[in-house]
């Protein structure tokens, strides 16, 4: 018989955060439910018996049925790249070996496919988390600090104590054209075995992006931890980066079962689809598994297909007189964007428009998350433009 005081540790409803269990007097159960360095107390309602009812906690033979579910800790948690931006500007031309050169400005900002949309999607109102890999140093510190500062949930961010944090040396010209040194650093061993599980059970939507980025993760492991997270009950999100390798389908379509919603850019998809045409790159991935494809088409908006049922749809661009600032991140803003209007309950149609939206203001300022608002703010944006 369970008596007064007695702890018993049970995930309710297969859905976490844990919680303990407190007996009182046989009647009422209290417990403490733990979120991060949080938690709170709630009092359920249990009944004896009742075998058929909700999962019970057991013992002696007697069932305590829980009467309450846990409401999930995260609306969405980004599974993937996390970079330092160092970005010089302008950058007409390199000095001679061995000389200084000038410039303007020489700043330090957030980037990462990853590591911006859990950003973006913050500040849009989501309660979103972030799973990667840094290392013990001041660019990973940096990272960390951003999070912190953007309300992102960093537990499931790993520091290697052996490796660099990834970081890319941007060289903007004076008419914004950009020129890269990037080392792969932790990106390039994260892996499956870096995930915090908790946190995928906590989590209402699990994005990957920054696929053909990471070495170990691509492949066999990405298909593997969205099949996982599939059967957790999740609703999965991909996105994809330029892969100079050219392994396109090679690394991707075994895990296109188990993608929800895929969201490549029209180069992407022409590559992994090898086809121009915008109906039947759709229509390759959706046979292949994908449930929703959400091109985005640059300048010229973006491209949604529900289902191989329905025809496809074109959303033109949200403010295409706005001059850029800086492009630094506007795919990723624009995922932020559909991802956060379909965690509201959006349409696809509305999704796609709002995405639009987050994509052109983020354009608005220098950084790959400077330029977000908050969700209203986009909304308004996107209605006056």
């Amino acid at each position: 018989m369970l008596d007064d005081q007695t702890v018993i540790n049970y995930n309710i409803l297969n859905s976490p955060p844990f919680v303990k269990i407190i007996i009182d007097n046989g009647k009422k159960i209290r417990y403490n439910l733990f979120c991060g360095s949080s938690f709170s107390y709630v009092t359920l309602r249990v009944t004896k018996g009742l075998k058929d009812s909700l999962p019970a906690v057991q013992n002696d033979g007697i069932s305590y049925h829980i009467m309450r579910r846990v409401n999930k800790m995260f609306d969405i948690t980004c599974v993937g790249i996390m970079v330092a931006d160092v970005i010089a500007k302008p950058v007409d031309t390199l000095p001679g070996k061995g000389l200084l050169g000038l410039v303007d400005s020489i700043e330090l900002y957030s980037g990462g496919n990853a590591m911006t949309a859990s950003i973006n999607t913050s500040k849009l109102g989501l309660k979103s988390a972030l799973i990667g890999k840094i290392g013990n140093d001041s660019f990973g510190s940096f990272l960390k600090s951003m999070l912190k500062e953007n309300n992102v949930d960093a537990t499931g961010v790993v520091v290697d104590e052996n490796l660099q944090t990834s970081a890319s040396v941007a060289l903007s010209d004076s008419g914004g054209e950009r020129t890269f040194l990037h080392v792969v650093g932790a990106n390039g061993t994260f892996s499956i075995d870096d995930i915090n599980w908790d946190i995928i059970e906590k989590s209402k939507v699990i994005f990957v992006t920054g696929t053909y980025l990471m070495d170990t993760f691509d492949g066999n492991q990405t298909r593997d931890f969205l099949k996982r997270c599939k059967e957790l009950g999740k609703i999965t999100a991909l996105d994809v980066c330029w892969d100079s390798r050219k392994r396109w389908g090679e690394l991707l379509f075994d895990a296109m079962p188990y993608i929800d919603i895929f969201l490549p850019s029209i180069d992407e998809a022409r590559e992994i689809a090898e086809t121009d045409d915008l109906a039947e790159m759709s229509a390759d991935f959706m046979r292949r598994g994908v449930k929703t494809v959400v091109i985005k088409l640059g300048k010229a908006g973006c491209y949604v297909r529900e289902n191989l049922d329905k025809q496809i749809e074109t959303f033109p661009p949200c403010a295409p007189h706005i001059v850029p600032v800086d492009t630094t991140g506007a795919g990723d803003s624009f995922c932020s964007g559909f991802l956060a209007a379909y965690v509201k309950g959006e349409s696809l149609q509305n999704c796609a428009k709002f995405a639009n939206a987050a994509g052109a203001i983020s354009v608005t300022a220098k950084g790959a998350t400077t330029g977000m608002k908050t969700y209203d703010e986009v909304l308004k944006f996107m209605n006056e433009n």
